[in-house]
């Protein structure tokens, strides 16, 4: 009997939880999609449906093409060298160096910024007539930076020339600065956690450093890793506050990400619907890659 009052009272305590989340996410994920389907495109509300006419749109849009190009680069710049730099230095402090935790804080500290900060921290930075440009321009360099319009290694496909775009290379830049504290403190915790026995039995078994490293604690970091990547990917597919402070969608469109897109489209338009089928595909590309782990961390379990 205790135990079934209980469990009455523990679904009696979640259940205002349930029924929140049930109305203000996915309810309005649902009321987002239906949108998406409609022919809404101005202040006063129109629910005519026009089914996937709206995302047949965004795709043959040039800025949208252009959108979907910049943030495959970013994510994959963004993720690999956020992984590397926290590995890296994770490594490096967990040497038993003097003045660790002022280390741990000075990469840590970004962290506590917002992106709106570190893009107008960065913009300042990376701007062709001030910050580090003025130093550049003192050996004879006059970098563009963010404000260039060049493609790297571009392929025309489509309407866009598939590469990367310089500009994104400074927007990289700006989020890598902020979000490597964050693997560094997950690999840190990761390289604390292996027991030193292991260590010592390999060394004690002539393993080398360099063969530790790769055949034990490497190994034994795959599900920080892992975590790293899910995270960051996470937060690269709808990154706007950074891109909004620091460049804007950039001329060309150089810097432009859906998220930038969906808000302009949205609240600048007042074209609804196609602002909510934009929102419809950052969700269904994050839950790309969030499912998949969050299904086998369920195994795991």
């Amino acid at each position: 009997m205790k135990g079934n009052s209980d469990r009455i009272w523990s679904i009696l305590f979640i259940l205002p939880s349930i029924i929140f989340i049930g109305i203000f996410v996915y309810g309005f994920i649902s009321w987002t999609g239906y949108v998406s389907l409609s022919e809404w495109r101005s202040l006063i509300p129109n629910y005519s449906f026009a089914g996937f006419e709206n995302y047949l749109n965004l795709f043959k849009d040039f800025r949208f093409q252009a959108d979907i190009r910049n943030t495959i680069i970013f994510t994959v710049l963004f993720i690999g060298a956020v992984a590397f730099m926290g590995q890296l230095l994770a490594i490096l402090i967990d040497q038993n160096i003097k003045g660790e935790s002022i280390f741990r804080n000075i990469f840590l500290f970004p962290m506590a910024l917002s992106f709106v900060v570190t893009g107008v921290v960065w913009q300042w930075l990376l701007n062709p007539s001030t910050g580090v440009n003025l130093l550049l321009e003192k050996i004879g360099l006059s970098p563009k930076w963010y404000v260039s319009t060049e493609v790297l290694f571009g392929i025309p496909i489509g309407k866009i020339e598939f590469g990367i775009p310089v500009a994104i290379i400074a927007i990289v830049i700006a989020a890598v600065w902020q979000m490597t504290g964050f693997s560094l403190a997950m690999y840190l915790a990761g390289l604390r956690g292996i027991p030193e026995e292991l260590k010592e039995a390999a060394r004690m078994d002539g393993a080398s450093e360099w063969k530790l490293y790769r055949k034990i604690i490497f190994p034994q970091l795959r599900p920080i890793t892992m975590s790293v990547i899910i995270i960051m990917a996470h937060i690269s597919l709808k990154i706007f506050d950074l891109i909004y402070a620091m460049t804007g969608p950039g001329a060309n469109y150089v810097t432009d990400v859906p998220a930038l897109y969906m808000f302009e489209t949205t609240f600048r338009a007042n074209d609804y619907a196609s602002g909510a089928a934009i929102a419809m595909i950052l969700l269904i590309s994050v839950a790309v890659f969030i499912i998949p782990y969050l299904v086998v961390n369920r195994r795991e379990d």
